[in-house]
C-alpha cells in the first residue's frame, strides 16, 4: 500500500473550527485514521510541527516496508525488529540490488532511533485505544541498560526540586527497556556555536540588507537583523513582534524597550479585553481579525515559538541590547519604518510585513526573510553557509559569545538568552576551535620558556625523539634510530 502525505483541515465538531495537521492517505483515498487521531493528540499536547512530522514520516516508512515485504515474518514484533535493522543498513545488497524495490540508503543512528521511538510511542497508544498487541513491548533490561537508564533518569531529574518524591519510580524506570531500542548515538561534547563573523557585520548591515532597492525592505530587514545580532532573538521570535510591543525606554529616551509576547498566551495590547473577558493574544487575534496565532499555522505562514520561559506574568520576553548602542540604532530606524508602514493596509497586528506587490501588507514569512537575507549576503560577495556562521541563527550565537567574552556572569547570560536552564547556554560558552588553538599555542610557549623545564627542553627536537623509544615498532631501524637505513631523519619531515 502506497501512501501520500498531505495537509488536512480536520473538523471535529459543529463549531467549524479546524485543526490543520499532516496526514497519510492510502491508494484508495482513505485517511489512516489512527495516525490522524494520534497527530491530533500530539497537537493538543503542544508538540511541535517537526515532532508531528517525524511521527508521520516514521509511519510512512513502516507502511512502505510492510508493503514491499509481505512474507517471512513470524510476528508483528519480528517484522518491527527487521524493519529497525533496515533503517540502519538500508535495503540495497552487496551487489547493488534490492528485490523489494525500496532502495533505502542507511539512516544515521540518530535518525533511525528517532523513528523507532516514534513508532514505539504510536503503537503504545494504539494498544490502549484499539486493544492491539504492541510491536515493541517493554522487557526486562540487562544490567548495562539498567545502569544507562538510571543515569538518564538521574540526569533528567537532578535539577527537579521535587525529585526526592520520585524515588519509588526509579527501579521500575531503570529495570525495563524496549525489546527494540535502536543503536545508541555517539556521545558528543558540547558543540561550539558558530557565530556570524563580526568583521562582516557592518558591511552586511549597510550594504547587504541595506542595499535593497526598496527602502522599506531595507529598513525592515535591518530592524530584524538588529533584533537578532544586538538583542539575541531567534528569527522566529522577531517575526512575532507587534507594533505595540516597542516602547520608549523610561530610563533613556534615545533607546527602546522591545517585548516579544507569547503568540497565544501573551497579554493583548492596550488593556484589551474580549467579549468573554479573555485578555490573551490568541483571543485578540480571533475576535478582531479572525486569525489564529502564527505558531498554530502550518506551511509557509507558520512561525514557531521555542522559548520555554518568559520574563513577566504578561508572558513576554524582553530584548536586552548588548552593547546598548544597538538599541539606539533600532530606535532611530523604527521611527523611519513606522512612517513608511502607515501607507500600507494591514489586516493584522504584526509589525513586519511583505512589501512585494502580490503580498503587500501580509505578515512577513520566514521563507521570505531567508530569501532576503541570502540576497543581502550575495550583495557583499558572500554565500549562505551555516558552517561558516552565515545564517540568521548565527547572530544569536554572536550575541551569546559577545556576552561571554565581555565577562558577563552566566546567570545574566541565561536571562539575556531567555533559557530555561543555565546548561542550555553551554553551547555559547564552549571555547571555539580558534580559541582552543590559541590557548594551546600560548601554553606551549609558556612550557618551553619556563625555567623549571628549560633543562629538559634544551634538546627537545624531533631528531632527539626519533633516536629513542621506537624499538617496538621499528626493530630493524629502517626509519628511526641514530642511523636509519631508509630515508633522512630531520626536523623537516
Amino acid at each position: 500500500m502506497k501512501t501520500v502525505r498531505v495537509r488536512a483541515k480536520v473538523i471535529q465538531d459543529d463549531s467549524g473550527v479546524y485543526s490543520e495537521i499532516p496526514v497519510l492517505i492510502s491508494e484508495s483515498n482513505e485517511i489512516l485514521k489512527p495516525l490522524m487521531d494520534y497527530a491530533l493528540k500530539l497537537k493538543r499536547d503542544g508538540k511541535s510541527h517537526s515532532t508531528i512530522n517525524n511521527y508521520i514520516k516514521a509511519t510512512q516508512l513502516l507502511i512502505e516496508y510492510m508493503t514491499a515485504n509481505t512474507s517471512g515474518f513470524e510476528s508483528p514484533g519480528n517484522l518491527f525488529e527487521i524493519f529497525s535493522s533496515r533503517l540502519y543498513t538500508g535495503t540495497i545488497n552487496e551487489e547493488g540490488l534490492d528485490p523489494s524495490g525500496l532502495y533505502w540508503l542507511p539512516c544515521s543512528k540518530q535518525v533511525a532511533r528517532l523513528h523507532i521511538n516514534a513508532l514505539s510511542r504510536l503503537t503504545d497508544w494504539m494498544v490502549e485505544e484499539y486493544n492491539l498487541n504492541s510491536i515493541n513491548p517493554m522487557v526486562e533490561a540487562d544490567s548495562v541498560t539498567q545502569r544507562l537508564n538510571y543515569a538518564a533518569w538521574f540526569r533528567k531529574n537532578q535539577y527537579d526540586f521535587l525529585g526526592h518524591i520520585k524515588d519509588k519510580q526509579i527501579n521500575s524506570t531503570s529495570r525495563n527497556a524496549r525489546r527494540v531500542q535502536g543503536k545508541r548515538s555517539l556521545g558528543k561534547q558540547k558543540q561550539e556555536a558558530i557565530e556570524f563573523p563580526e568583521h562582516y557585520f557592518e558591511s552586511f548591515y549597510i550594504d547587504g540588507l541595506g542595499g535593497a532597492k526598496d527602502l522599506r525592505v531595507a529598513i525592515r530587514d535591518q530592524l530584524i537583523l538588529l533584533l537578532l545580532h544586538g538583542g539575541g532573538l531567534r528569527e522566529s521570535e522577531a517575526l512575532h513582534l507587534w507594533i505595540e510591543d516597542v516602547l520608549i525606554d523610561p530610563f533613556d529616551s534615545d533607546n527602546v524597550k522591545v517585548r516579544i509576547y507569547h503568540p497565544e498566551d501573551g497579554k493583548a495590547p492596550n488593556g484589551w479585553r474580549g467579549r468573554s473577558g479573555k485578555t490573551t493574544r490568541a483571543a485578540y487575534l480571533k475576535e478582531k481579525y479572525a486569525l489564529s496565532p502564527r505558531n498554530e499555522l502550518i506551511g509557509k505562514k507558520r512561525v514557531g515559538w521555542k522559548a520555554r520561559v518568559t520574563d513577566s506574568k504578561d508572558e513576554y520576553i524582553e530584548v536586552h541590547w548588548f552593547p546598548t548602542i544597538f538599541g539606539k540604532v533600532f530606535a532611530k530606524l523604527w521611527q523611519d519604518y513606522i512612517r513608511l508602514l502607515i501607507s500600507v493596509d494591514r489586516h493584522h497586528p504584526y509589525a513586519f510585513v511583505s512589501f512585494h506587490h502580490s503580498h503587500l501588507g501580509n505578515p512577513y514569512t520566514l521563507n521570505a526573510f531567508h530569501d532576503s537575507y541570502h540576497r543581502g549576503l550575495k550583495r557583499i560577495g558572500l554565500n549562505p553557509s551555516k558552517p561558516d556562521g552565515l545564517s540568521p541563527h548565527s547572530h544569536r550565537h554572536s550575541y551569546g559569545r559577545r556576552l561571554r567574552r565581555a565577562g558577563v556572569q552566566e546567570i545574566v547570560i541565561k536571562k539575556c538568552l531567555h533559557h530555561a536552564s543555565i546548561e542550555s547556554q553551554a553551547v555559547y560558552t564552549t571555547p571555539t576551535s580558534i580559541e582552543i588553538t590559541a590557548d594551546l599555542n600560548d601554553a606551549t610557549e609558556r612550557l618551553m620558556l619556563s625555567k623549571e623545564d628549560s633543562k629538559q627542553n634544551n634538546n627537545l627536537s624531533w631528531n632527539a625523539l626519533m633516536r629513542h623509544g621506537f624499538d617496538d615498532i621499528d626493530p630493524s631501524g629502517l626509519f628511526t634510530g641514530k642511523n636509519p637505513r631508509l630515508g633522512i631523519n630531520n626536523e623537516s619531515n
